[in-house]
């Protein structure tokens, strides 16, 4: 393996101190009043070995590495994937380059990886925080670090967060149900404490309240292996013929949701009417298209790394945290249609 040159290496092939070639290759020539002949030989030489900078190494002399590190649930999943990438252009064009990674609600898969950043001295995080790292978080805004949550925040930790009006969006859909006339409504969620999670669950719960049904709630455990989903789901519906109308709390839920209810040959709306949270290019092409609550995700993504930014460029410690909460579009289609 070829011996990766340094600093060091270059100072002694050209007889010159390795402070006057890290000024030049920082591009503080003209401030330490280097002459332009060296600042050229020192160039030239750099070009001719192909002498790439340690950034690890630069960042612990600048205090930058400009690099923000943002963790989501799953990547894979189309509502983080799209906020990623939108937050990885307008990231990149503010001189920040993004390191991706899935927590899969994991905490202590989370711990490790906040542990990777901090040795990777990103300079603000950007999480989709799953319960239990209020600790760590709190550890990282102790050493003023920036963090911006979004999707849930953590109700033990002071720092900014952007996330959607759940409660009302829940609320507002399941009226919606009811409005049409349905009154055997079950609500599919994951088994969650995560603040969005319960915001939905208690919309729901406040919209049947108000109307005098019955809730029923069916609460999966949150699995990457859709089997392991659509294995519950396939029971609860079996079990409750009596339904009219499900509420699918995530488009995860709802996709699974979906293949279930073909298996079945569940009619849709006849047999039973559907609404998911998180629309989706899916819900868009079933039949009939389902009714789905669209989450804004530009806005989203541009309020999250709008307010890091602000929190990176400026000393802005002294300034309180900020919540910002988005509003939904709420999509009718005719899954939800008598």
């Amino acid at each position: 393996m070829k011996k990766k040159l340094s600093i060091v290496n270059i100072a002694q092939s050209l007889n010159v101190s390795k402070t006057t070639v890290s000024f030049i290759l920082n591009g503080r020539a003209q401030e330490k009043r280097i002459s332009p002949e060296l600042v050229e030989r020192v160039l030239k030489y750099v070009e001719e070995v192909g002498y790439k900078p340690n950034s690890l190494a630069k960042s612990l002399r600048t205090g930058k590495s400009n690099i923000i590190g943002l963790m989501v649930e799953d990547i894979s999943n189309p509502f983080f994937a799209s906020i990623a990438r939108l937050i990885e252009d307008r990231a990149y064009k503010n001189g920040y380059k993004i390191i991706y990674c899935s927590t899969d609600n994991d905490t202590l898969k989370t711990r490790e990886l906040i542990s990777m950043f901090r040795d990777r001295h990103v300079d603000g995080y950007i999480i989709a925080p799953p319960e239990g790292i209020e600790d760590d978080i709190n550890s990282l805004l102790k050493d003023g670090m920036p963090v911006v949550l979004f999707d849930r925040h953590l109700p033990d930790v002071s720092t900014d967060f952007v996330e959607i009006d759940n409660l009302f969006s829940t609320y507002n859909a399941t009226k919606h149900l009811i409005q049409q006339g349905y009154k055997n409504i079950a609500f599919v969620t994951f088994a969650s404490g995560q603040t969005q999670m319960q915001a939905r669950l208690q919309g729901y719960y406040n919209a049947l309240n108000e109307s005098g049904y019955k809730p029923v709630v069916q609460e999966i455990v949150f699995n990457q292996n859709e089997d392991l989903i659509m294995g519950p789901l396939t029971t609860f519906l079996k079990k409750n013929k009596n339904l009219d109308a499900v509420f699918f709390g995530t488009n995860h839920v709802g996709t699974c949701g979906l293949k279930v209810i073909n298996s079945l040959g569940i009619k849709v709306p006849s047999d039973l009417a559907l609404v998911s949270f998180d629309d989706y290019d899916v819900f868009k092409l079933f039949s009939p298209p389902v009714t789905a609550i669209a989450q804004p995700i530009e806005a989203i993504a541009d309020s999250v790394i709008t307010v890091l930014l602000n929190r990176l460029n400026t000393s802005s410690q002294h300034i309180s945290s900020q919540s910002i909460i988005l509003k939904t579009d709420f999509n009718i289609r005719g899954s939800s249609k008598p």
